[in-house]
């Protein structure tokens, strides 16, 4: 594994990309926008769209904090998300 500076995000993962493409997901499903999630998670609009477009990974916090804007269970969503992640190895 490589050591990474300090400051610097790093790339998103497979699982990270899984996480981002279940949120992807939900915003569909809820017909809700960027905008609207970010301001039920507390989040920046910006901050949550580099998430979403896999510039940086989220954090298991974001994660939290966007379950529960969505009203989705977090446990499942990640297991979802994991699931997705193995899915993509093969």
């Amino acid at each position: 594994m490589e050591l990474m500076a300090l400051g610097r995000i790093p790339e998103s993962g497979t699982l990270a990309r899984a996480v981002s493409a279940e949120v992807r997901a939900a915003l569909a499903r809820q017909r809700i926008s960027v905008k609207e999630l970010a301001s039920r998670a507390g989040l920046t609009e910006s901050y949550l769209g580099k998430r979403l477009r896999d510039g940086a990974p989220m954090t298991i916090n974001d994660l939290e904090s966007v379950c529960a804007a969505l009203g989705e269970d977090a446990l499942a969503f990640f297991t979802a998300a994991i699931e997705a992640a193995r899915n993509s190895d093969d």
